[in-house]
C-alpha cells in the first residue's frame, strides 16, 4: 500500500502505520484522514494481522486538523471534512484488530482525539496532549466526543474549557494513555504489548473488541444483555474449546481463527 501522507510496514503480524507528515506537525489533512482510513480498512481484511501499531514521524505525533484547510470554506465543506473525521475515528474501533497509539510527542485537538479513538496508547515521557480550540475560536467539539468517553465529563471538560496542556504522567493518571515510557524504549514497549495482544486467537480478540464498543454505552441490564449473548456465541467457537482444553490439559494452545 503506497501513499503519500503515511507509511504502512509490518513486523511479522504487526501492522505499522506511520502519520508521515512531519514538515507539517502531521495536521490531519483531508487527503491524510482519507489515507488512513483505506488504510485501516485494507488491514482489516487481513487475517494475517493482529494487532496495529499508529505510530508518527517527526517530534509531533499530530496536531490536529489542517487549519490551513478550514479558512474561507462554505458551510457543506466543513461538514464533509468532520464527516470524513468521524468516519476515521469510528475505523480505528470497528476494525477487528487493536490498535495502539505509539505518541512519541504532542498530540493536540484532532490529534488528541486520534489517541483518545485508540484502544490503547503508549506515551513517551515527552508527549503532551491539548484540545486548544477554545483559544482560536474553534471550540474541539468532535474531539469532545472522544475524550469525554476516555476521560470522564470533569477531566475532559477541564481540558476542553482551558486548552491547557497536560503531560504524558497527567495522561497516564487520568486514563488517555495506558502508560508512559522513556523515549528511548517507545517501540519496544509498544510491539512488546502488541506482541503479547497477537498471541490470543485473532477471532476471539476481534470478537472481544467488537463486544466492548457494542456494551460500553448501555445502561446495565442492556450490556449484560448483549455481552451474555457474546460470551455464549464465544463458548461454542473451536478457539474457546480448544484454548479451555489446552488449559485444563497444561498445554499450548493451537488457534484455528474459528
Amino acid at each position: 500500500m503506497n501513499y503519500e501522507s503515511i507509511s504502512f510496514e509490518t513486523e511479522d503480524n504487526i501492522a505499522v502505520v506511520t502519520l508521515n507528515r512531519p514538515q507539517r506537525r502531521n495536521a490531519l489533512s483531508l487527503s491524510l484522514m482519507r489515507e488512513l482510513i483505506d488504510c485501516l480498512s485494507a488491514i482489516g481484511n487481513r487475517r494475517d494481522l493482529r494487532v496495529v501499531i499508529l505510530a508518527a514521524a517527526g517530534s509531533v505525533f499530530s496536531s490536529g486538523h489542517d487549519l490551513s484547510e478550514m479558512v474561507g470554506r462554505e458551510l457543506e465543506e466543513y461538514r464533509q471534512l468532520f464527516a470524513i473525521c468521524t468516519e476515521l475515528m469510528a475505523r480505528l474501533q470497528s476494525i477487528p484488530q487493536p490498535v495502539i497509539a505509539e505518541v512519541q510527542g504532542m498530540a493536540t485537538a484532532a490529534g488528541c482525539q486520534l489517541v483518545a479513538s485508540c484502544d490503547l496508547a503508549i506515551a513517551a515521557e515527552r508527549a503532551s496532549f491539548a484540545t486548544p480550540g477554545v483559544r482560536i475560536g474553534l471550540f474541539c467539539i468532535t474531539p469532545m466526543v472522544a475524550l469525554s468517553r476516555a476521560l470522564g465529563r470533569k477531566r475532559a471538560l477541564e481540558m476542553l474549557l482551558t486548552g491547557e496542556a497536560i503531560d504524558a504522567q497527567t495522561a497516564a493518571d487520568w486514563g488517555l494513555v495506558n502508560r508512559v515510557v522513556p523515549a528511548e524504549r517507545l517501540r519496544t514497549e509498544t510491539v512488546r504489548l502488541a506482541r503479547r495482544i497477537a498471541e490470543a486467537s485473532d477471532m476471539v480478540v476481534a470478537l472481544g473488541k467488537n463486544a466492548f464498543y457494542a456494551e460500553i454505552d448501555l445502561d446495565q441490564p442492556k450490556a449484560y444483555a448483549c455481552a451474555q449473548e457474546v460470551m455464549s456465541r464465544n463458548a461454542v467457537a473451536c478457539d474457546a474449546q480448544e484454548g479451555i482444553s489446552a488449559f485444563l490439559e497444561k498445554r499450548t494452545p493451537c488457534w484455528t481463527g474459528k
